[in-house]
């Protein structure tokens, strides 16, 4: 598996999320992704499947050390009484002592950034994760909270598709040595509908998801997750590193961006995006 180098921390460029994962088919597709060759895997504590990521990682036979492990505080344990006993009770579900990656779920202005930043440094200084980094920062936040850390944060994990341009967040994000983590890279299903993306399936012979996967991770600094209930579709999207896109093949996916391309904007957790 590929990876990228981001201030220090070396990330699968392709990782296996469960987002809306239930625990029985985080059992069942966790292990088949890493029999695959995945050695990415993300979850989160408000994704309740930290249990389930843990068991099927020690199911699966692979060793800890060689996977690649993110969570993500959620917002009502930002506040430095709670962090870093949440992190101690996803450990304790993840079955591991530390994270490889540990990132603040979503902006919450109810507690202070700087206190934020300071727990998270906090549970890096105690060893209880290797890397540290944000999710769903616009420029301005992720300018403010990469002043405030002690540590280089790794990673921005946000929305990224054909439909959704990150030009700027990602040259702010390169310029800082960080990595963007991509997240609904099939834009909710979106992309299976799109004539381009078909012919360039077609083209290449493969599928539409693997032509969106291939063009993210082809983009330097992006680390793509993917998720599928499928170990046919797991299989075929792991397989993305035996081919390229053109630049022409670039382009015309880049082309696809529209204003109104975002799927995920949750009320009261969004910050104002960048356009």
């Amino acid at each position: 598996m590929q990876t990228i180098s981001a201030n220090g921390a070396a990330i699968p460029s392709l990782g296996f999320g469960t987002f809306r994962m239930e625990g029985k088919d985080v059992l069942r597709m966790v292990p088949a992704a890493l029999r695959l060759g995945f050695r990415h895997v993300d979850t989160a504590q408000i994704y309740r499947n930290e249990a389930e990521v843990g068991e099927a990682i020690t199911r699966s036979g692979v060793p800890r050390g060689d996977i690649f492990l993110t969570t993500k505080v959620w917002i009502d344990n930002f506040a430095s009484d709670r962090f870093m006993a949440s992190v101690d009770e996803s450990l304790a579900k993840l079955r591991t002592d530390h994270v490889d990656l540990l990132l603040l779920h979503w902006p919450n202005g109810t507690v202070p950034l700087a206190e934020q930043i300071g727990a998270l440094n906090a549970v890096r200084e105690a060893g209880k994760t290797s890397h540290i980094g944000v999710s769903n920062y616009n420029i301005a936040l992720l300018k403010e909270a990469m002043a405030l850390s002690d540590a280089p944060l790794v990673t921005n994990q946000v929305e990224y598709h054909p439909f959704l341009a990150q030009n700027r967040l990602l040259a702010a994000l390169r310029d800082a040595g960080m990595a963007l983590t991509a997240y609904y890279a099939m834009a909710d299903g979106k992309v299976f509908e799109d004539a381009t993306l078909a012919e360039l399936a077609r083209r290449h012979d493969r599928s539409i998801a693997q032509i969106v996967l291939r063009w993210l991770v082809q983009q330097s600094g992006v680390v793509a997750l993917t998720k599928t209930l499928s170990e046919v579709r797991a299989r075929d999207n792991a397989a993305i590193f035996d081919f390229e896109l053109d630049d022409a093949d670039m382009a015309a996916i880049g082309a696809l961006a529209r204003p109104d391309g975002r799927r995920l904007s949750p009320d009261g957790l969004s910050p104002i995006w960048d356009v």
